[in-house]
């Protein structure tokens, strides 16, 4: 499987993505990648040391990287998903499952003993999800910054609507991601960090066993594999754990598309963006084309991590990520 090629090239495209969209995406007209030029900067330098240090190209990468997913998609980029407490964002049923918070505190102790008090837990992780896509082989690009951290975290029923289910079909997503200002070619590109990662039986049941209303086609011989990991019912399955690409689970390429093209999506949202729907061309394209994939992905993830706080949410730079100070 070919690598994204390390080479200038990413880096102009790097600077490219950051003059299109630093200023534009979602009102977020505050953040710069030179943000901390000046009070921290040795900020990413910090971070990509933790990252490679602790994560490297292991799970935990994949971990660190859904962490900003489901921060940015409530109440936007705002650490809020790091917040322990009573009825937290990390109460939510989605949210469970959710790894990594242990990277992202070392992180920012790390930074709190270089430049105290300066770098939001927000920006944290916007740039370890940039070096953890890196490190498993895929695009970089620069990170807009200068967010802060919100002082509370919604309650998990509300975290839960904001969060797109295993079972969503393209209407359902079309519609959630552009309620963040995400088009339908951000939501095929960002569908793409499902490239690497794994989701437990409960999350992919329904796909496999055809019992949901989103019966989407599905390749017999891999619906007969994820079975024998997956009981049909009972919470003794719930932690068999599947990985949404077979081919490279630990590498961030365009395999998961060509996985979808072979109906062998694991969860129903996947192989939604493959069912005879408007995006199938762009899967088709991904599919084929490394590189188209990941200018679109880091496109789309600069896009998604500019999603601000509402207007009037109280906000702070966090000493420690999981407390407001």
């Amino acid at each position: 499987m070919m690598a994204f090629p390390r080479s200038s090239s990413w880096a102009t495209l790097a600077l490219l993505l950051f003059v299109a969209l630093a200023h534009t995406a979602n009102g977020a007209d505050y953040l710069s990648a030179g943000y901390y030029a000046k009070t921290c900067p040795n900020a990413e330098r910090i971070v990509s040391s933790v990252m490679a240090n602790r994560v490297g190209g292991g799970r935990m990468a994949s971990a660190v990287l859904r962490l900003f997913f489901h921060d940015c998609f409530v109440n936007g980029c705002d650490a809020s998903v790091l917040l322990d407490g009573p009825e937290s964002e990390k109460d939510a049923e989605p949210n469970l499952s959710l790894t990594g918070f242990t990277v992202i505190d070392e992180i920012k102790a790390t930074l709190e003993r270089d430049c105290p008090a300066t770098v939001s837990c927000a920006d944290v992780l916007a740039l370890a999800s940039r070096d953890a896509v890196a490190q498993l082989g895929g695009p970089t690009w620069n990170v807009p910054l200068g967010r802060k951290d919100s002082r509370f975290a919604p309650n998990k029923n509300f975290t839960t609507q904001h969060l797109p289910s295993p079972n969503d079909n393209l209407g359902s997503l079309i519609q959630m991601f552009g309620d963040l200002g995400l088009d339908a070619r951000d939501l095929t590109a960002l569908s793409g960090a499902h490239t690497v990662g794994m989701s437990n039986c409960e999350h992919y049941r329904e796909r496999v066993y055809g019992t949901s209303d989103t019966k989407y086609n599905i390749d017999h011989s891999f619906a007969e594999a994820r079975r024998q990991m997956c009981p049909p019912q009972g919470s003794s399955g719930d932690a068999g754990k599947a990985p949404f690409d077979m081919e490279t689970p630990r590498k961030f390429d365009n395999a998961y598309y060509r996985d979808l093209i072979a109906h062998q999506g694991l969860l129903n949202s996947d192989q939604a963006l493959y069912s005879g729907s408007g995006v199938d061309s762009l899967v088709v394209r991904y599919g084929s084309d490394n590189d188209a994939f990941g200018r679109d992905f880091a496109k789309a993830m600069v896009k998604m991590g500019n999603i601000p706080p509402p207007m009037g949410m109280p906000t702070e730079v966090r000493l420690h990520c999981s407390k407001a100070n």
